[in-house]
């Protein structure tokens, strides 16, 4: 639908832009822009030029109130001249003669590219596609397959084709391609990793075509036009053909030696013969017509000598005759020698010989002679199958001696794939118009209209060519390969017109420039690919020369085209290169098939004719061809380009280029968020996704990298992990931060090998943005289940995180001392599970997912469960071993009785100390800096007496006092880091405007009576009780008690685990009771290393069935 534009002009008493403009200024595209962080950035037309603008600056008044802006996106009236007149460097060939000319001097500005639709994609079409297989070939695949199933082929390759071109005919109009032809479009379609793997196969086929050109001209050289050339002769039959073969290799590394200087001396000279090896292939084709045209009137004379029905060699005789009268004498002729043991009438003379006559036949009978009925079939067989007629003969039984006479036959095995594979070359060379898109005055225009119409020209070439051969030609000169028949003549020369020379010099010619094109383009190919950077060993060849020849590019072309040529099989080159070429082609018309489906805004081609069923159609071609062609060079073919793939994807540089795999991706991740936010998962399908909650320092660092190892151990790399912190401001001042810190994390878990999202929240206060993570993190059904978290010495930390993901029914992991956290594969040792109270199985299930990993692999589970003193433990022990059966679990089984027992003073006393200080922390009203100063001095007082009543219960082992050591040691830190963030930030205060006095710990009464005095607010109205009077809580007593206890039974059994894993305690229901509840938290992991604190979320995890 065309869009109408109407340009006002706003009056402002100065002289336009577009009227004191020049040509300087036209928005240029060079060949890449690395910005600061050393990736390749695409250019654009619509990039500022901001060096040039700067100095220009904005005076005007009509548009002053968008004068703010004028530094950063210029006036539309200033930039419709730049954008109009964006043209596409000319890259290539012309800046490489240029450079040439001037000897490295500095380059002349390229003027706009003028090529149109005829020169600059119709005829470098033509020129690709017929080539090599139409001369040396064609004719042998139509006498071989019949004219029907030889029509089906050349139909088939030209449809896969022609639905090719209509894809990236669409691809190619969809904004401005530069040079690079089809490796551009595929890997802006559908990503780097796309882009390198098919890149690499279409340079791969397109060396292999030189390989094929250069084995077809060196096969015309010594078959057709200079046979006593051949440095190896076989002096046997048997022997002709592996001679043959090494005449190949000698000439065609000649050949390509002598190719590879020449495009290595200057390129321009292979332009500009370019038009005269299209000419000559032009010449050949009309000359081929005109001969068939002269057969209707005056076929020419071929004679071909058959013995019975048998096709013989006529090198070597001049007479299709046994004998002859000369002198009225009967005397025997050269062609009685080849089959007798003398040249005497009476000779031994071959069985078959003797009993069948020789006739001569017309090789060239006509349009008109009938000859399309008989080669309409076809005529397969295996190697050194006699050519025969479809003829009366007298059969013999020995046919030991036929492998040594003078018969036509098949050098190979012949069936319907195999001509698939050697003839699809034939229809290849479509991409040449594209390739030359930089030097197109119009490309978007050129470039379908004149790929389309050489294709359809081609598709007539061939079609014509097909019925034509059959009409004129003789069936067993059609399958004579190599023209022995007709005395070594070029079979399809025989048929042209004025001379069979025509075609023999033009098809020379033609397979020398087709080859000496692809020792051309193959390089710039690679150089390309290297210069994008995505396949990192491959950078090397994205040098050259001053001028930016790629030499290096070209010496690797040169040494993988010399593996064809050491092949010297034309017949086994070509489905090589087709395998190459036909996978370039299946993922063309895939980008285009993805893009047109996904409906991508950036998705507008101007070519119109095309359809995704259209493109899919022509990928589903394209991979049966192959499959077709040649199953195992299919395989192949795809495991180089798989291999490939990966390599980028593990290895290659990353790139954005907006494509349509990107584009894909997120389509398939929304459907399946869709289809998971329907139901919530089953208890089968459950595993935890994991939110993990990580401290920052001050220099924004990962204060515990260790979480992400854990969290790696326990994921296996499967499942859904999201890192994420907390920063404290607004988003406003610390967005730069925030940034900073997400590089960091991401950076970490690079470090440590975490495969996850991150997400860093600013928030006015911690409570908030602990809040926000828990509640938003994910999206859809790929939320998270669980928290992960560092055990802190911070009571307001640990609080919120139990407090909201307990609201939110999501498990929640607190790992105690995680830098003592292993990371290297442990030999030997125990995983602890303490299973006090049911949570749905989460300490069941986290064990196993952590054995998983290589570093727990070799830990042996054990199980714990406390026996209260009504329960039968025998009982209990052989309930939990069968339930651990049902499970699939492989665990040692441990049933601990915790009888019933007297409160200690020491509990009493403890829990009297706690409750009497958190009482004076509530009246004194202390501001939250100096309370959680003041819990840490009651947390470090309660371990010491902790420590001094448990000291001669666990005396005896050495690694507690070494653990109780490194716990003071790491308390000491906590607390002096604490110490420094709160001297750091005295801005924590909220509650008052000016910092506090100091708060005295050594209480008297009267000191007690005066602070209550000066802090209590003048509405209070509750009484002040008299603390030292008080009498601690009956349920903090035994909640304390309990603590003792079981961390006195975990101490003793679990000291030595490489993991313990604990159920949580449920928080208090009111917040009042949080410092209590982090203390009884305290006491409860005294004495232990490595502790992971469970709760679950509420629902079961795990299950016994199937």
């Amino acid at each position: 639908m065309p869009t109408n534009f109407t340009v006002v002009r706003v009056g402002d008493g100065r002289k336009s832009s577009w009227e004191d403009g020049d040509d300087s200024n036209v928005l240029r595209e060079e060949d890449e822009t690395t910005p600061g962080d050393g990736n390749p950035k695409e250019n654009s037309p619509f990039i500022n030029n901001i060096d040039n603008e700067k100095g220009s600056l904005y005076d005007g008044t009509n548009m002053a109130l968008f004068e703010e802006e004028m530094d950063s996106n210029p006036m539309v009236s200033s930039l419709l001249s730049k954008l109009a007149n964006y043209t596409n460097l000319t890259q290539g060939v012309r800046e490489h003669e240029e450079a040439d000319e001037e000897e490295g001097a500095r380059k002349k500005t390229v003027k706009s590219p003028q090529m149109g639709t005829f020169m600059g994609v119709y005829l470098p079409c033509m020129q690709n596609i017929l080539g090599v297989i139409l001369f040396l070939r064609m004719t042998w695949i139509v006498g071989t397959a019949g004219i029907l199933e030889a029509f089906s082929i050349v139909a088939m390759c030209c449809c896969c084709t022609m639905l090719t071109a209509i894809s990236m005919s669409a691809i190619a109009t969809n904004g401005v391609v530069p040079a690079g032809g089809s490796y551009y479009m595929i890997s802006r379609s559908l990503g780097p990793e796309f882009g390198g793997a098919v890149g690499l196969c279409f340079y791969l086929g397109t060396t292999f075509a030189g390989s094929m050109y250069i084995l077809g001209t060196i096969e015309i050289l010594l078959t057709y036009i200079a046979p006593n050339a051949a440095i190896f002769k076989a002096a046997e039959k048997e022997h002709e053909a592996a001679a043959m073969l090494n005449n190949m290799r000698v000439y065609g590394t000649c050949c390509l030696a002598l190719m590879a200087i020449v495009v290595f001396v200057g390129v321009k000279y292979v332009n500009k013969l370019a038009l005269v090896f299209l000419a000559c292939v032009i010449l050949s084709i009309l000359a081929i017509y005109a001969g068939v045209v002269k057969t209707i009137f005056e076929p020419p004379e071929f004679p071909v000598c058959l013995l019975g029905n048998r096709t013989l060699q006529n090198h070597n005789f001049d007479k299709c005759l046994k004998t002859e009268i000369v002198n009225n004498m009967t005397v025997t002729t050269e062609l009685w020698d080849l089959f007798c043991d003398s040249p005497h009438l009476n000779a031994t003379c071959n069985e078959y010989f003797t009993s069948n006559n020789v006739t001569v036949i017309q090789g060239i009978p006509g349009l008109t002679s009938g000859a399309i009925s008989e080669n309409m079939w076809s005529s397969y067989g295996p190697s050194e199958m006699l050519v025969e007629k479809k003829m009366e003969s007298l059969e013999v039984s020995d046919t030991s001696e036929d492998m040594y006479l003078p018969y036509v036959v098949n050098d190979i095995a012949t069936f319907f794939t195999l001509l698939v594979g050697i003839y699809f070359p034939s229809v290849t060379g479509i991409m040449a118009g594209s390739n030359r898109s930089g030097d197109l005055k119009d490309a978007q225009r050129s470039i379908p209209i004149g790929t389309i119409l050489a294709i359809a020209t081609t598709t007539t070439i061939y079609l014509s060519c097909v019925v034509m051969f059959g009409a004129c030609i003789e069936g067993v000169v059609l399958r004579d390969k190599f023209g022995d028949s007709v005395k070594g003549n070029l079979v399809i020369g025989t048929l042209s017109w004025p001379s069979p020379w025509v075609i023999v010099i033009g098809s020379f010619f033609s397979c020398c420039g087709a080859g000496l094109q692809s020792l051309t383009g193959a390089p710039r190919l690679l150089q390309a690919i290297a210069r994008d950077g995505i396949v990192p060993f491959l950078e090397v060849f994205g040098h050259g020369k001053a001028n930016g020849e790629p030499t290096w590019a070209l010496l690797l072309t040169a040494g993988i085209c010399e593996t064809g040529i050491l092949i010297a099989s034309l017949d086994d080159v070509a489905p090589i290169l087709s395998m190459f070429f036909l996978m370039c082609y299946l993922f063309v018309n895939l980008a285009c098939a993805l893009q047109t489906l996904l409906r991508t805004p950036n998705w507008r081609p101007r070519f119109k004719y095309y359809h995704w069923a259209l493109s899919f159609l022509g990928m589903s071609l394209c991979l049966a061809l192959m499959f077709i062609s040649s199953w195992n060079y299919a395989l192949v073919a795809m495991v180089i380009a798989t291999c490939i793939y990966k390599y980028i994807e593990y290895r290659g540089a990353e790139k954005e280029w907006g494509d349509g795999i990107r584009g894909l991706s997120l389509n398939a991740a929304r459907y399946a968020l869709i289809r998971l936010e329907e139901s919530p998962p089953h208890t089968k399908n459950w595993r935890p996704q994991v939110l993990v909650l990580l401290k920052l320092d001050s220099e924004l660092q990962v204060k515990h990298p260790r979480l992400l190892s854990f969290t790696t151990q326990l994921k296996a790399g499967r499942g859904l992990t999201i890192v994420g912190s907390v920063l404290e401001g607004t988003y406003l001042i610390k967005e730069t931060e925030a940034k900073q810190a997400e590089q960091n994390i991401k950076k970490t878990m690079s470090t440590e090998k975490t495969k996850g999202f991150c997400h860093v929240v600013v928030s006015s206060n911690l409570r908030d943005g602990v809040s926000h993570l828990i509640q938003s993190a994910g999206l859809g059904g790929m939320k998270h289940n669980t928290v992960l978290m560092h055990f802190t010495s911070e009571p307001l930390k640990n609080m919120l995180s139990v407090r909201e993901t307990t609201a939110a029914h999501q498990a929640l992991l607190v790992a105690k001392n995680v830098d003592n956290f292993p990371d290297q594969r442990l030999k030997e040792g125990t995983i602890d599970v303490w299973w006090v109270v049911h949570d749905g199985g989460m300490l069941m299930l986290l064990p196993f997912l952590l054995r998983q990993h290589k570093v727990w692999r070799k830990c042996k589970m054990r199980i714990f469960t406390v026996a209260q003193l009504d329960d039968n433990s025998i009982q209990m022990k052989k309930d939990l071993q069968m339930f651990l059966y049902h499970l699939r679990l492989d665990a040692e089984v441990e049933v601990v009785e915790m009888h019933s027992s007297d409160i200690s003073a020491f509990t009493y006393e403890k829990t009297l100390v706690m409750e009497q200080r958190s009482q004076m922390l509530k009246q004194m009203q202390l501001s939250r800096t100096e309370r959680e100063r003041e819990i840490q001095s009651i947390t470090d007082e309660s371990r010491s007496s902790i420590r001094r009543k448990n000291r001669p219960v666990i005396q005896g082992s050495g690694t507690s006092n070494q653990a109780a050591q490194l716990e003071d040691e790491s308390d000491r830190e906590v607390q002096l880091s604490h110490d420094k963030d709160i001297v750091s930030h005295p801005a924590v205060n909220h509650s008052t405007d000016a910092t506090p006095e100091r708060v005295h710990m050594t209480w008297t009464k009267e000191k007690f009576i005066s602070e209550r005095t000066r802090n209590r607010e003048p509405n209070a109205n509750m009484p002040v009780r008299d603390i030292f009077n008080m009498k601690p809580n009956q349920s903090n007593v035994r909640r304390m008690h309990t603590a003792v206890k079981l961390n006195e039974v975990v101490v003793n059994k679990s000291q030595g685990a490489q993991l313990v894993l604990l159920n949580m305690p449920g928080p208090p229901k009111s917040c009042g009771g949080d410092e209590n509840y982090m203390e009884f938290l305290e006491v409860l992991l005294e004495g232990l290393n490595r502790v992971l604190l469970v709760r679950g979320g509420g629902r079961e995890v795990i299950t016994i069935y199937s």
